[in-house]
């Protein structure tokens, strides 16, 4: 079973409530697709500081491999292992990247796939915004006065255990 985290969009305009479509579910676990076509993966997605601290990390690690004079073997044996690494971590670096643009994470769920668990989350989220956009209730009525006596042996629900018979 797949766990999923939902991330809400910041809001836009006079938006009271974040517009469900937007929302974003993102995959943990390990991406393929994150590990087979690294760079063009992060393009897809958008995940623009991503691809440069890539870039950045990989051009580090490809100069250090060739100041030590490493073998083209090690060379690539180092981008895949890079490669892997982001394939493991792609939903951690989804989720930094809607991060910073102010997208809220409102959940985790699960789910066999992502249509169940879209169904499973808007079942819990559509309750939860129903309760705190309904009206408060009508406080309650006062109580009735001469219910208790000051003189009763009875405290609340119960009667006092060392109250005399």
């Amino acid at each position: 079973m797949a766990i999923y985290t939902v991330h809400a969009p910041p809001l836009r305009g006079e938006e009271a409530l974040p517009d469900p479509e937007r929302f974003v579910f993102v995959r943990d676990g390990f991406s393929f697709w994150a590990f087979v076509l690294t760079p063009f993966w992060m393009l897809w997605r958008g995940l623009w500081i991503v691809f440069i601290l890539y870039l950045v990390a990989m051009l580090v690690v490809q100069i250090g491999l060739y100041v030590i004079h490493a073998t083209q073997p090690v060379q690539a044996a180092a981008g895949i292992l890079f490669s892997l690494l982001i394939g493991f971590e792609a939903a951690t670096l989804r989720r930094w990247t809607l991060n910073l643009r102010g997208w809220t994470q409102l959940g985790v769920v699960s789910g066999d796939h992502l249509e169940t668990a879209e169904r499973r989350f808007f079942d819990s989220w559509l309750k939860q915004v129903a309760w705190q956009t309904a009206q408060p209730p009508a406080p309650a009525a006062p109580p009735q006065a001469g219910l208790l006596h000051a003189t009763s042996d009875v405290v609340g629900v119960f009667a006092d255990p060392q109250a005399r018979q």
